[in-house]
């Protein structure tokens, strides 16, 4: 999509800090964290949110767990992170690309 920030960094039109990449992830430190080590793990298909995953998307998006804990395992964090994702405005989504959120490098208070 043209109009889409995480687009244009998975196509390289806008820079980023990579933490790992694979041929349907791409992972980049938050601009904007809220804790030491704050990462987006972005499915490099342009799909707005959950509720838009297809079935062909499943085999490839299954995989983001293992991705996840590939990067909490790089960024000295997997003895405790948080994983966020946030689905729809009313949920808090400002980009409407589908990515998840990796937080911790600190103690993370109780999600009300």
């Amino acid at each position: 999509m043209d109009d889409c920030v995480f687009c244009k960094i998975i196509k390289g039109d806008i820079t980023s800090t990579k933490v790992y990449e694979d041929d349907d992830f791409l992972v980049i430190k938050d601009i904007n964290p809220v804790a030491p080590v704050h990462d987006l793990v972005i499915y490099k298909e342009h799909i707005r949110n959950l509720n838009e995953l297809k079935a062909d998307n499943f085999k490839d998006f299954s995989r983001v767990f293992e991705v996840i804990t590939k990067v909490a395992k790089l960024e000295n964090i997997s003895d405790g992170y948080r994983v966020v994702i946030n689905n729809g405005e009313d949920a808090g989504q400002e980009i409407h690309h589908i990515h998840f959120h990796i937080i911790g490098g600190r103690k993370l208070g109780k999600i009300a």
